[in-house]
C-alpha cells in the first residue's frame, strides 16, 4: 500500500498511521521525495482496506501496489531514482559509461585501460577481483591485491569503481575499495547475499539472471531495498535463448519494461549479451536508443592476450569511436553523455 499525506499533515498524524501499520506487522518505508510525505507499507500479511487508511487524519490518498516488487515499483515512487556517487549521477539526464577489463590482471593493464576509457568519457572503471568462472581451474582473480590496484588507478584517473561481489563474506573487504558492488547473473537469486547488501550504504548493481523474468529480476532488487538500501541499479546483460551465434541474447524489451515498471536506473551490458567484439558496438547503440541509463562495457588495451573475455572486449580506439557515436544517439533521445 502507498499512502500519500496532505502537505499540512502533522507529525502526530504521520506517526499514527505508521504505528497502526507497524502494529499489524508491516514494514513502513518513507519515499525520498521533496513533496508531501509518501509511505509504503509492505509485508506478507493482510493490509487494512485502503479506504480505512485513506480516512485517517492527514492522509490524502491510499492505494494498493499491484506489483510484487513493492519498493522498486513506480507505484511507490513515480520519478526515476537518481543515484549520486561523488559527482556522478546514475539515472539522471546523462548516460553513464562504465568500462574496463573483465578481470584485473596487472598494473600495466589497468593503468593503460583506465586512462583510455576516461579519455573517451567513462565515469566508472570496471574490473573483477573475484571471478565466478565455470571451470574451477580457470583464473579466479587477484582478490584484495586486485581491489587495491583498481582503486588506486581509478583515483588517479578520477573514476569510480565497480566490481563483482560473490559472497556475503566479502562485503566488508569490498566496501573499502569499491563504489558500486555488482551482483552477477549467477548470484541474482543468492538471497542471503542480497539481504546482507541491504545493510550496506554502497550502491548495488543487480544483473539479470540467465533465465530470469523481469519480475524475478526486479524482485532480487527488492530484496536489497527491503533491507534498507535503496541505492540499487539493475542491469540487463542478455538471457539464454535458442540462438548460438552470440553468447546470449540481449533483451531490449526488458529495458523498456523495467523502465516503465520500476523507478530504478537501468543499465545494459552489451559485452556479456553478445560475447562477440564486433556485435558489442551496435548493441550498445541500440541500448541507449531504447532508454538505458548507462552501459557496462568490457575494454582491454590488448584483448587478444586477455586472461578472460578477450573476444568480447573492445580495443580502446573502438571504445572511443563508440562513445562519440553514443553522444549523438543520447542527444536524439534527450540525454547527454
Amino acid at each position: 500500500m502507498v499512502i500519500t499525506f496532505h502537505a499540512n499533515a502533522t507529525d502526530e498524524e504521520l506517526h499514527a498511521v505508521e504505528a497502526k501499520l507497524r502494529d499489524l506487522g508491516f514494514q513502513v518505508v518513507r519515499a525520498p521525495t521533496t513533496g508531501p510525505v509518501v509511505l509504503a507499507a509492505v509485508g506478507d500479511g493482510a493490509l487494512p482496506p485502503v479506504e480505512e487508511v485513506g480516512r485517517m487524519a492527514g492522509v490524502a490518498e491510499a492505494v494498493g501496489i499491484p506489483e510484487p516488487f513493492k519498493l522498486a515499483s513506480r507505484s511507490f515512487r513515480h520519478e526515476t531514482s537518481v543515484i549520486r556517487i561523488g559527482d556522478v549521477e546514475i539515472g539522471g539526464s546523462s548516460v553513464v559509461l562504465m568500462a574496463g577489463p573483465c578481470t584485473i590482471e596487472s598494473e600495466e593493464q589497468m593503468v593503460r585501460t583506465a586512462a583510455a576509457v576516461r579519455a573517451a568519457g567513462a565515469r566508472v572503471l570496471r574490473g573483477g577481483a573475484f571471478k565466478p568462472r565455470t571451470s574451477p581451474y580457470s583464473f579466479q582473480g587477484l582478490g584484495e591485491e586486485g581491489l587495491k590496484l583498481i582503486r588506486r588507478v581509478a583515483d588517479e584517473n578520477g573514476l569510480l569503481v565497480i566490481s563483482e561481489i560473490m559472497d556475503k563474506s566479502q562485503i566488508g573487504l569490498m566496501e573499502r575499495y569499491v563504489d558500486i558492488l555488482q551482483v552477477g547473473a549467477r548470484n541474482m537469486q543468492n538471497f542471503s547475499l542480497l539481504r546482507e547488501l541491504g545493510k550496506t550504504e554502497k550502491t548495488v548493481l543487480v544483473k539479470r539472471g540467465l533465465s530470469a523474468t523481469v519480475d524475478e529480476w526486479l524482485m532480487s532488487a527488492e530484496y536489497v531495498i527491503s533491507g534498507g538500501n535503496d541505492r540499487v541499479i539493475v542491469c540487463e546483460r542478455g538471457i539464454r535463448a535458442y540462438e548460438t551465434y552470440t553468447r546470449n541474447t540481449l533483451d531490449l524489451n526488458a529495458v523498456a519494461v523495467a523502465k516503465s515498471l520500476s523507478h530504478l536506473p537501468v543499465i545494459v551490458d552489451p559485452s556479456h549479451a553478445s560475447g562477440v567484439r564486433d556485435k558489442v558496438i551496435p548493441l550498445a547503440r541500440a541500448a541507449i536508443a531504447a532508454g538505458a541509463d548507462g552501459l557496462l562495457i568490457e575494454v582491454h588495451y590488448d584483448p587478444e592476450n586477455a586472461i578472460c573475455d578477450g573476444q568480447q572486449s573492445l580495443y580502446p580506439e573502438q571504445f572511443q569511436a563508440l562513445a562519440n557515436q553514443l553522444r549523438q544517439i543520447a542527444g536524439a533521445v534527450d540525454r547527454t553523455l
